[in-house]
């Protein structure tokens, strides 16, 4: 769940849940985005469900001094158009895939995705195997989290379903979408080629007291679950954080993705 939902239960369903975004200073006429810095592999930032590139202002510029990165704006977000383009996660990939060879970024590259981000990034590495050096999933949203959600925590699901009349467009597709495609495009083949990327999965030690009990229980079982779908050696939780861990720990994102890139620069050695 994205905080934006949660800001929305807490203040029992916000008319809007617009949340995060902002115009990056790159434009071509597609897409919105952002790049800086140089030294390779190029670090690719996937925002969750309600959030554009600006979520990612807390690491950014430290990212930047130490590699390349590229964030963007999803269709729908941080003054972005929408889009008549499918809201499923595969969809998502295709276009961020897409991107990386519009704007001539080498490949492979190193897939950083926070909640719903998080399984675009992992459905990328499953289509797009070729592109991805090593993967960070912030809080990932699992692939089965809506249907257990509703099994395990069905009040919970109440409140985010009441919560979701206040999503724009872009979002409710988006949140609608969510489990389209995984079947018809993400099978034995593509996901036993995401298990073999180098991945570490960052997941928070707080949770807030209306997700506390039954869908606390749930979520940190589907964040084990992860360790079936990705190459982590491990769950990384991350002390005195949130569902936002680049913004309560970016010391600890930053760690992660630093020991990311060490990963993929000895397998791209290795390779040679």
């Amino acid at each position: 769940m994205t905080r934006c939902v949660a800001a929305t239960i807490l203040a029992v369903a916000t008319a809007a849940l617009i949340a995060c975004a902002e115009t990056p200073r790159g434009k071509d006429g597609i897409d919105h985005w952002r790049r800086a810095g140089s030294v390779e592999p190029t670090i690719v930032l996937q925002a969750g469900h309600g959030d554009g590139a600006r979520s990612w202002a807390p690491i950014y510029s430290r990212l930047a001094a130490r590699h390349a990165v590229l964030a963007f704006d999803r269709p729908g977000y941080g003054g972005r158009a929408g889009t008549r383009a499918g809201r499923d996660p595969c969809t998502i990939a295709d276009e961020q895939h897409a991107l990386l060879q519009r704007l001539g970024i080498r490949t492979p590259v190193v897939l950083v995705g926070h909640s719903l981000g998080g399984r675009y990034q992992w459905v990328h590495a499953a289509l797009y195997p070729e592109d991805v050096a090593a993967l960070v999933l912030i809080e990932p949203t699992h692939p089965d989290h809506w249907q257990r959600l509703q099994a395990e925590a069905p009040a919970m699901a109440a409140v985010v379903e009441v919560a979701r009349l206040g999503f724009t467009s872009t979002m409710a597709a988006e949140f609608d979408a969510q489990d389209a495609c995984l079947r018809e495009r993400l099978g034995s083949a593509a996901r036993a080629a995401a298990r073999r990327v180098p991945a570490r999965v960052l997941v928070r030690q707080d949770y807030p007291a209306l997700e506390r009990g039954s869908f606390e229980a749930m979520h940190r079982r589907l964040m084990h679950a992860w360790l079936d779908l990705v190459n982590a050696p491990r769950l990384d939780v991350v002390a005195g954080a949130g569902h936002y861990i680049h913004r309560d720990r970016p010391d600890a994102v930053m760690a992660a993705i630093d020991e990311a890139v060490a990963v993929a620069l000895t397998n791209g050695a290795r390779a040679r």
